[in-house]
Formats: structure tokens, sequence, C-alpha cells
């Protein structure tokens, strides 16, 4: 009897210890799946323009490691417009990135300062930005920070387009001459015409340009710019020694790009078609292969590259070249701007949640996250080596995957950011880029007696860094934002007009731009751009 107690008491204890560790299992189940609940945060894009879904294998595992799904809102408008409806519709999404139209939210008090969510909740925020993220702030009289993200906090050029591009078919045939001058682009774009007036049955097309919608501030407005020297620092001209800017299209060097694009125009090395055909028009000429040369960011040449080396036409892909007006000036490709702050991603005043909102956001400038979405999940798409070097494992189809897709417009450290491995955040290297390079490039760049095309190009050291950043990324306020635009758009049309036209009217034409320019107000912007420089002169140092 004494030993049925004692069994019935040892079975009676055990299951009580059984019944307590279920019981702190499905309690521990319950805390995980409380901090992991799921919820959903819209979230407007000014760069979306196409229906997209937050389910690639990177948003899964965000979604997985946060308990966020983003539901992205494409903009179906012109920017100005969308932003304009959202706000006098109260059609606000719980995250929105406006780029340039932020100042017309922040006016509105349509978001929501950040200032006391950073205190609070921003470790990581803190720490990724560190001493440069006073440069989030708004304004001298009003130092709130409204948005964090977009663009690297810390860059290293290891990249690079040129100021224009021509194809390695066109280098190779007159040997790997020196291309450094508007005259040297000409004179081998007509001595390759010359011996091949056509390519694969088509008329060969010297250079095109893409002016469709925003992309004429691409290949038409910004190589006016660079081949003077002067950095990208959008519509204007900061000089370095007094800070003030000029509306770059009234400065007196300006004219010199268009009207050497007169000039070619004039004598059939320019597309004709340079100012009427869409993205698609013109992508498809160069994945034909019969236009040389252009001017256009390297990141918009990756799928033109795709398909000519499937199509066994590696030579026709574009070389990155330092082409200025002479030889006497630098190229600023490889300018370090610093990071400018402007840009970013803003949390909307009517967000259902706006502390999990922030530490979403605060989520991402974790090491853990910048890891995530520039290289995926370890042992998955990447490894680390004997040397504890981070490696992608080989035939990843990271676009599919995700890898590097939610980068931008979210935070990035950047390619110049080392992170506790001692590896870089941002999925760069020497190593990656080399062998990247196709055979054409490879044999060009050997050619040249380089290793990359960043060694054709005048070093960031020579260039300096930016004491103000960039002025594209400042936040102007909704009157200048609307002036600029204004005045963008006529120059827009006043400049295909004077490459299009006569050759002996194109200074009076000339002329007469700029006189529309001022009589458009713009100079009362040039006051207020060289007003906002100041500001963060005055705010960052």
């Amino acid at each position: 009897m004494k030993n049925h107690n004692i069994f019935t008491f040892a079975k009676g204890f055990f299951l009580l210890i059984f019944f307590c560790l279920i019981f702190i299992s499905c309690k521990k189940k319950s805390d995980i799946s409380n901090q992991k609940e799921i919820v959903h945060f819209s979230f407007y894009s000014a760069d979306l323009t196409e229906e997209m879904d937050f389910e690639d294998d990177i948003a899964k595992e965000i979604t997985n490691r946060t308990g966020v799904i983003l539901d992205l809102i494409p903009r179906s408008a012109a920017m100005s417009d969308a932003i304009t409806l959202m706000i006098a519709n109260d059609n606000l999404s719980d995250y929105i990135y406006a780029k340039g139209d932020m100042s017309k939210l922040i006016e509105a008090g349509a978001v929501l300062p950040l200032d006391d969510f950073i205190e609070k909740y921003g470790e990581n925020i803190k720490k990724l930005y560190g001493d440069q993220l006073v440069r989030l702030r708004y304004s001298l009289s009003d130092p709130s920070i409204y948005t964090v993200g977009t663009y690297e906090i810390k860059s290293k050029k290891l990249e690079v387009s040129g100021n224009m591009q021509l194809q390695h078919s066109v280098l190779k045939e007159f040997g790997y001459p020196k291309i450094q001058t508007l005259d040297d682009y000409e004179n081998i774009l007509k001595a390759y015409i010359a011996k091949y007036p056509k390519i694969n049955n088509h008329k060969t097309i010297g250079m095109s340009l893409l002016t469709d919608s925003w992309f004429w501030y691409l290949t038409l407005s910004n190589p006016g710019g660079f081949v003077l020297g002067y950095p990208d620092d959008g519509q204007w001209i900061v000089d370095q020694d007094t800070m003030i800017a000029t509306y770059k299209f009234l400065h007196p060097q300006m004219q010199v790009y268009y009207k050497w694009l007169n000039k070619i125009y004039n004598e059939g090395l320019l597309d004709p078609e340079s100012f009427t055909q869409t993205e698609e028009d013109w992508r498809r000429k160069l994945k034909e292969g019969f236009v040389l040369g252009t001017t256009y960011p390297n990141w918009g040449f990756p799928e033109i590259k795709t398909e000519l080396i499937k199509n066994d036409m590696q030579e026709r892909m574009m070389a990155y070249l330092p082409v200025t007006v002479s030889e006497e000036i630098k190229d600023p490709s490889l300018k370090d701007y610093g990071f400018s702050g402007g840009w970013g991603i803003a949390i909307s005043k009517n967000c259902k949640d706006p502390e999990k909102a922030f530490k979403f956001l605060d989520w991402f400038c974790s090491e853990e996250a910048q890891i995530l979405v520039n290289w995926g999940i370890e042992d998955q798409h990447y490894y680390y080596d004997n040397n504890g070097e981070r490696k992608s494992f080989p035939y990843l189809d990271e676009q599919t995957i995700g890898i590097g897709r939610w980068v931008y417009p979210f935070p990035q450290g950047g390619s110049g950011y080392t992170d506790s491995t001692g590896n870089p955040l941002a999925k760069i290297s020497i190593e990656n880029i080399k062998q990247n390079y196709s055979s054409s490039e490879q044999e060009t760049l050997q050619a040249y007696g380089v290793d990359l095309w960043t060694d054709l190009f005048p070093s960031p050291q020579e260039l300096k860094v930016s004491k103000h950043g960039q002025v594209w990324q400042y936040a102007l306020n909704g009157k200048m934002t609307d002036k600029v635009n204004e005045v963008d758009n006529y120059v827009k049309e006043a400049l295909i007009n004077m490459i299009i036209g006569s050759t002996d009217k194109f200074d009076e034409s000339w002329n007469q731009m700029q006189k529309t320019i001022i009589d458009l107000g713009i100079k009362e912007i040039e006051t207020e751009i060289t007003r906002l420089i100041d500001e963060k002169m005055q705010l960052w140092y």
C-alpha cells in the first residue's frame, strides 16, 4: 500500500511537471507570437510605378524577423500631383517616400517628427548614422528629423558610369585610343560610321539619348555640367569658394555641351529620335547593337548587357569613359559627396501604429537587417570563408530571391561601411566587380592597362569631399519645387529645339532661353538655394 501511494504521488508529481512544462512552452510560444504578430503597413513610394508584392524570399524573412508586411502602393500620377492629392484628401499611407516632395508633406503637418522616437527607441539608427545623424535635420528654423533612409551614409566608389559611353567594338577597331574630349568622341564616331554604315541590317547610329519623362535629367541635363567638371548637384552649380548656387543653365560655360550636340545632330551623328523615343525604344536599339554611344548611369545597363551577351554581341556593350570639354578638366564621376540627408522615408500622421512603424525603420538600421537585405540569409545565400570574408554562393538568382531589392530607399550603411565582422555592409567589392566583367570589358581594360573602370578616372582624393552634399537631395519647400519644375520644363523643350535647330541660330536661341529663365523667376530660387546651403553648413558643422 505504501509503495502504491509512493507510485501514485510520483505519477501525480511528474504529471504536474509535464503540464507545467507544456504551460511554460505554450506561454513562450504565445509571447513569441505576440512579439511577431503580423502587422501590415502601407508604403507609398514615388519611385514605384507598377504593382509589387512583398513576397520574395528576403521580404518573407524580413516579416519573419519583424512581424511587418509592407503593402506597396505605386504612384499612379505625376509625383507632384500624387503628393498634393494625398494631402488634399488626407489619404496618407503609413510610410511615405516622396523624394523631393517631402517638404509639401512637412509643411502640411502630414508626417511625424521622429526625434522623440529616436531618443526612446532609436538605438540602431544612432549607431548606424553616428555623427551623420545631424544631416537628417530638416532646417535651422525646424531642426526636427522627419525622414530616414535613402542613399549611403558612407560610400566607397568602386563603379562608375563616366560622362559618356562608347561601344567596345568602336574602341577596338581603332586600337583603343585615348577618348577624353568631346572632339575625340565625335571623331571616333565619324570614323567608325564611315567604315560600318550598317550594323545588323540597321543604319548605324552614332549617339542616342533618352529624354522621355524624367530621363532627360540623366542624359541631357546632367552631362552638360559633367563635361565641364562640375559634380552632380542636380540643376545647380555651387561655387566651392563662395558656396553661392547658380541655376546651371545660366552659367556662362554651360552652352558648350549643347552647342556640340547641335553640331553632331546636324552632322547626322545624333539619333533624330533622341527627343521622341520611349525608354522601350531606346533600350531596344542598344540591345540590337547598332547604337555606338549614349549617356546614362551604369545602373541602367544590366538588362541591355544581359541581352547582348545572350546574343553573342558582347563587343556591342558600352565602355565607360571620362569625356570632358578639354584634357585640363577633371571628370567628376568619382566625387565623394558625403551624406546629404534630405530624401528618405517618413511616417504619416495617419499611421495606425507609429511606434511599431518607427521600430521597423530602426530595425532596418541594425547590422542584422543590413546584412540580410544586401547579402541574404546565412548558409543559404552567403557564407564566411576561412579568412572570415563574407561571400555569396555561386549561381544565385538574386532578382528572384530579392537580394538587393530592399536596400533602397531604406536606411543603408553603404559600400564604405564596415560591420562587426570586418566585412562591408554593401554587397560590392573589387573581386565581385571583376567577376561580373564581360570578356569585352576585360579586353578593353587590359588594353588601357587598368583593372577597373574607376582606374581611368580622377580619384576621389583629387576631387575632394563635397562640403555641402548634393543640392538635388535638399528638401525644397513647395513653392521652390513648383518654380524649379516650371523652369526645368521650359528648359527641356528649349534645349531640344536648339539642338535640332540650325547651327547658325544656336547662340541667339541660347541667349533667349537664358533671358526667359530669368523672367520666370529663377533668381529668387537661386537665392533660396544659397541660403539652404548656408543652413546646411550651420547645421552640420
